[in-house]
């Protein structure tokens, strides 16, 4: 039963490590790169389609990336789509392809990225806690209907503990490297 609980907890936890690591993959440096995209969805015949399923994008050069569209009557949506997203960037239509131009970061700019990582870090954080909490809670639930004894509640306890220690050590540790990597440039 407390196999499960910790299985389960560690699961939970490095799906949070999975979706901080994309998130934080996901926010430029200044340097074109298709994986700025890969979070832009468009409506394709009534389903949500990922824009590397309708198109191809090619990266032009270090500061651009070219997108070419399969079916030149969604164009107008992935533009649209782009826009809504929150990238700052401006697609330019040119035919049925989509230029984007990626601009460098000023130092503005990084430091109000390196704020996004550092709030999605803390988002991260609280969810690793979280999970723990709600696995001691199941653990209590154990105590309380005398399934587990108080030495392997508080064993299971302890290992639920470091688990959370060492998956937040890894936030920071993802967190340092990519703000690191942002002064840099």
């Amino acid at each position: 039963m407390i196999n499960k609980i910790n299985i389960n907890s560690d699961e939970r936890m490095k799906a949070c490590i999975q979706i901080f690591q994309n998130n934080v993959n996901n926010i430029r440096i200044g340097r074109a790169s298709p994986l700025l995209l890969n979070n832009i969805y468009i409506e394709y015949f009534g389903v949500k389609t990922a824009l590397r399923q309708v198109a191809n994008i090619i990266v032009e050069d270090s500061h651009s990336l070219r997108i070419n569209v399969f079916d030149s009557s969604v164009t107008p949506l992935i533009k649209k789509s782009i826009l809504n997203a929150n990238l700052d960037l401006n697609p330019i239509l040119n035919g049925k392809d989509i230029i984007i131009k990626v601009p460098a970061l000023t130092e503005e700019r990084r430091k109000n990225l390196i704020k996004v990582i550092r709030n999605d870090a803390e988002n991260s954080r609280i969810c690793v806690r979280n999970i723990r909490r709600d696995s001691n809670d199941k653990i209590k639930k154990l105590i309380k209907e005398k399934i587990i004894s108080k030495d392997e509640e508080r064993l299971a306890q302890i290992k639920i503990q470091t688990m959370t220690n060492e998956y937040v050590k890894e936030i920071e540790s993802i967190l340092l490297k990519k703000e690191i990597e942002l002064m840099k440039v």
